[in-house]
């Protein structure tokens, strides 16, 4: 018997935190597609910072002419001494400054327009890879887990992508070349000082800024986490909408949401509280470094070893130091952040396929589609078996009826055949399509062989004629409205204001149970599997349409492998072989007449169906007997 412990597949995404240079790592191979773009992208950014390191530059020279200027003004020269004239070239230093700022302009909007592509190209493929990979992993892993979370994961990740590729290629990279460019410059230039003090105040401030973003890293995960809850009760209520309106739950649900609400505010006001502590620590240590540099400076103008332009020139350098280094705070939280989002993404790609197909699986080859059960034995946990040593072969082309009480074991046997879940190779057991273990062949292949009208029906927000062709997305309009007149649907769509284009509202709302029942049986008929499940496939029809169905799916059943599940034992009656379960064992196996003669558990509760068909027809002729009284 298949039994399960916890898997890394069942594992919470949040119980270990990947590490950051993981999260990178992970993030690599898909850029790694477009490294020429990424190159022409990193050079446009070292010409943007070369042409920033020339705005200050050029200003200084501007100041330093006009002070030259009033100088010889002062001194009485003529307008035309060479002097002065040499002094005038201030004009097309104006102009050389224009072109510096908007060669800085050009070589950022290039590397934007560049680099674009790789960020959007990068996020699309992530995100579509953990779309397939959500869709490969077991019914065990998406029933334990809410939808709405996982959607705002996947939604955060991509963001954190974004934010990832943006900061580092728009602001630490081109902060971390300008600060060498600075520093350089303060070097060869003018003295090694004021390098020092700048360099000393950057580390300073890196690692403070590291140091308390860290510290404030929990903080951000438990928002996320809150988060999240909050979204998935909302998104779960929401969906549950007749339910909660049936009890009258409205207060309940809105008092339960607002708790996750008040666990959400208070894990954010920590958060900004610790926000505006980093803030003023990084700016005291900006404001210091500011300090001590531009006393050095003043003292050199006042002292003559600088002039008032190279005050101005090493001012306006610390000031766009200060602004991306200040700036480089904000990106360092956004990027620790990023990376936070961006792990729970990676984890859910990260979680194995608890059913994966074996190396080297062939396609299914189906020929006559016969269906042998052998010594199935199952259960979804360790404490809780659902099937005992179940075997019964459905031969090519015939229909075979599992009958039973509700949890019998019935619904189980359509889950291993579709393999939501698979049987232990030690235990003996094993499903075969003509005589292959589907355990040997492709999922997909598999699938397509098979065709369901499963008992409870949720159809796509979308209109009853995409429901309908999503059984064979390629078939043509003909084949659509054919699958919907097998099923007897045609006409009640045909009579609705918009036709196929009808929507059917959130998991098919606006449709009532026997309606959805007959999309469901279209789609299935449209696919035009060789091999049928029918899992209670007339459960939601009232007696006459169950009539109407029950012959025509009798009509599509024939010369094909079909397995019913069924309660009411008046569907199956034309069934070649009725398979009889109780507590999850086969206790009788016939036809519908040897079963009935054998006066065992099927007679048993053929009589009680029977019994209370009669009394529910006695009932409504006592009701319209009233009626008609009630008229007369």
């Amino acid at each position: 018997m298949r039994r399960y412990s916890a898997s890394s597949e069942l594992a919470p995404p949040s119980s270990a935190p990947r590490r950051d240079w993981q999260t990178i790592r992970s993030l690599l191979p898909y850029l790694a597609g477009y490294k020429a773009r990424v190159a022409l992208a990193l050079a446009c950014l070292i010409g943007a910072k070369v042409a920033n390191l020339g705005v200050p530059i050029v200003m200084k020279r501007i100041v330093d002419g006009l002070v030259s200027m009033r100088q010889l003004t002062a001194l009485g020269r003529a307008a035309n001494d060479p002097a002065i004239v040499l002094a005038g070239g201030i004009g097309l230093l104006v102009v050389a400054y224009a072109v510096v700022r908007l060669s800085t302009s050009l070589f950022t909007e290039l590397r934007e327009i560049l680099f674009s592509k790789v960020t959007e190209s990068a996020v699309r493929e992530l995100a579509l890879k953990v779309f397939r990979h959500l869709h490969s992993l077991s019914l065990r892993f998406h029933l334990e887990r809410q939808t709405g979370g996982m959607s705002r994961d996947i939604e955060r990740g991509t963001r954190g992508i974004q934010q990832l590729i943006s900061y580092s290629l728009y602001s630490i990279l081109p902060t971390l070349v300008e600060v060498g460019l600075v520093l350089g410059f303060f070097i060869v230039k003018y003295e090694a000082y004021y390098a020092i003090v700048a360099l000393v105040a950057l580390v300073v401030y890196i690692v403070f800024t590291v140091k308390v973003t860290e510290w404030r890293t929990h903080l951000r995960r438990a928002m996320n986490e809150l988060d999240s809850r909050a979204n998935s009760r909302a998104i779960d209520s929401l969906l549950n909408y007749e339910t909660v309106k049936y009890f009258g739950n409205e207060a309940w649900e809105a008092q339960r949401y607002d708790e996750n609400l008040k666990r959400f505010r208070a894990a954010a006001i920590k958060s900004q509280n610790s926000l505006s502590l980093l803030n003023f620590g990084q700016q005291t240590i900006i404001g210091t470094a500011l300090v001590f540099i531009l006393w050095r400076a003043t003292s050199g103008v006042m002292a003559g070893r600088l002039t008032l332009g190279d005050l101005v020139l090493i001012n306006t350098f610390m000031l766009q130091l200060y602004i991306p280094l200040n700036f480089l705070g904000v990106v360092y939280r956004e990027l620790k952040q990023a990376l936070t989002d961006m792990d729970r993404m990676f984890t859910l790609l990260g979680a194995e396929r608890e059913i994966p197909d074996e190396p080297g699986a062939q396609a299914l080859a189906v020929r006559g589609a016969e269906l042998e059960f052998r010594h199935v034995s199952f259960g979804y946990e360790a404490a809780r078996q659902i099937l005992y040593d179940v075997s019964f072969t459905i031969a090519a082309g015939t229909t075979t009826a599992v009958v039973g009480a509700s949890g019998s074991g019935k619904s189980t046997l359509a889950r291993l055949l579709f393999r939501f879940y698979d049987l232990e190779r030690a235990s003996g057991g094993s499903i075969r399509i003509d005589g292959q273990d589907i355990r040997d062949v492709t999922q997909d292949s598999l699938r397509q062989a098979i065709g369901i009208v499963p008992q409870d029906t949720v159809l796509f927000n979308d209109t009853i004629y995409y429901n309908i062709a999503y059984g064979r997305p390629t078939a043509t309009r003909e084949e659509v409205v054919a699958a919907a007149r097998a099923a007897h649907i045609h006409d009640f769509i045909e009579g609705l204001p918009k036709g196929y284009e009808t929507p059917v509202g959130e998991r098919g709302l606006k449709l009532s149970g026997g309606e959805k029942q007959r999309v469901a049986i279209a789609r299935t008929l449209l696919k035009n599997p060789p091999i049928l499940v029918f899992d209670e496939a007339t459960s939601a029809l009232d007696s006459r349409s169950e009539r109407a169905i029950q012959a025509e799916l009798d009509q599509i059943a024939r010369g094909r492998t079909t397995l019913v599940i069924a309660h009411r034992l008046s569907t199956v009656v034309h069934a070649h072989q009725i398979i009889v379960m109780e507590h999850g064992r086969i206790v009788e196996r016939g036809t519908h007449a040897q079963l009935l003669a054998a006066g065992g558990a099927f007679a048993q509760m053929w009589a009680l169906q029977q019994q209370r068909a009669v009394r529910d027809m006695g009932s409504g002729e006592q009701h319209d007997g009233v009626l008609r009284q009630a008229a007369d």
